[in-house]
């Protein structure tokens, strides 16, 4: 059978449809669209008539889609913005009647393990989900979760609370994310941590493709790209020294993350020095993995077609 999975994040709204057969999974289509979602969140933290309709849209041509192309089961979630939001019933009413799908929101804890199952291979390791509005940290190992924790703060959520305007910025938005951390960690003394991190989001897709120098459009060439402590100070120092229209001319910057990627890249860079992580690995697998993993029970990756 095929099935399909919308998962509206606070940056992006991303699709996967996938075949299931046999216990096993087969990729034959990812879609996004940037949507910001987080952006249309208010002082009295309500999403935006404008931001919704957007999303529902986005949404909409995504399920149509699947429905095309023989998508038998297609489930919708939201995380870190639509969890946030206190007009998230409106929000999720006009989901059903523009798309007919019911929306799951994800706790911070459930968004978390989704990374983890989908980007993870067995192994004891340490998993990093870097969004719009949240960054998850998950330890473990197979199905089984040690640590798993969501942060409010992510790339959109910080670009809203700190500017950076050079590189002298750099250090206060990696202090304010440390300290967001270390409220987190408080709750996790005597963790052993791995040697083994795992990346996934557009922070680190768009590092692995400026490290490399290829076009953010070739996603299959930053899979696996290995990137150091080294390599993402010198990206968040260089990217925040440079004005906007010089980082959109950035062939592996993708323009919808021009504004927000240096605070992506601070998240990280503090999230590398707090848990001594020397380096981290970057995968194109993640949240929407794992919840077709989880529903289907599937076993190992779910392969390209």
């Amino acid at each position: 059978m095929k099935a399909a999975v919308i998962g509206i994040g606070s940056n992006s709204v991303r699709m996967l449809l996938a075949e299931i057969a046999n216990g096993q999974g087969r990729r034959l289509l990812r879609d996004r669209e940037g949507t910001r979602l987080f952006a249309g969140l208010d002082a009295q933290g309500r999403l935006s008539g404008d931001s919704m309709t957007q999303t529902v849209a986005a949404v909409r041509r995504m399920a149509q889609s699947a429905r095309e192309q023989g998508a038998e089961d297609i489930r919708l979630f939201a995380t870190s913005a639509t969890r946030d939001a206190a007009n998230q019933e409106e929000f999720a009413t006009l989901l059903r009647l523009e798309t007919g799908l019911p929306l799951e929101i994800c706790t911070g804890a459930e968004e978390a393990s989704l990374s983890f199952l989908g980007a993870t291979d067995g192994d004891y390791c340490g998993v990093v989900d870097i969004g719009g509005g949240s960054t998850e940290v998950v330890v473990g190992q197979g199905t089984r979760i040690d640590c798993a924790f969501s942060c409010q703060m992510g790339a959109v959520r910080l670009y809203r609370r700190l500017p950076i305007t050079s590189a002298a910025d750099v250090p206060a938005v990696c202090d304010l994310a440390r300290q967001i951390l270390e409220k987190e960690l408080t709750l996790y003394h005597g963790l052993t941590l791995p040697e083994k991190w795992i990346g996934v989001g557009g922070t680190f897709t768009t590092l692995a493709a400026m490290v490399k120098g290829i076009p953010w459009t070739e996603r299959t060439y930053m899979h696996g790209t290995l990137l150091t402590r080294a390599d993402v100070r010198q990206w968040a120092l260089r990217l925040a020294d440079m004005p906007l229209p010089e980082r959109l001319r950035l062939p592996g910057l993708q323009p919808h993350r021009a504004d927000i990627v240096v605070h992506g890249i601070c998240i990280l860079l503090s999230v590398m020095e707090r848990l001594n992580m020397p380096s981290i690995r970057v995968s194109e697998y993640g949240n929407l993995d794992g919840y077709l993993k989880r529903r289907f029970g599937l076993r190992g990756e779910i392969a390209q077609a």
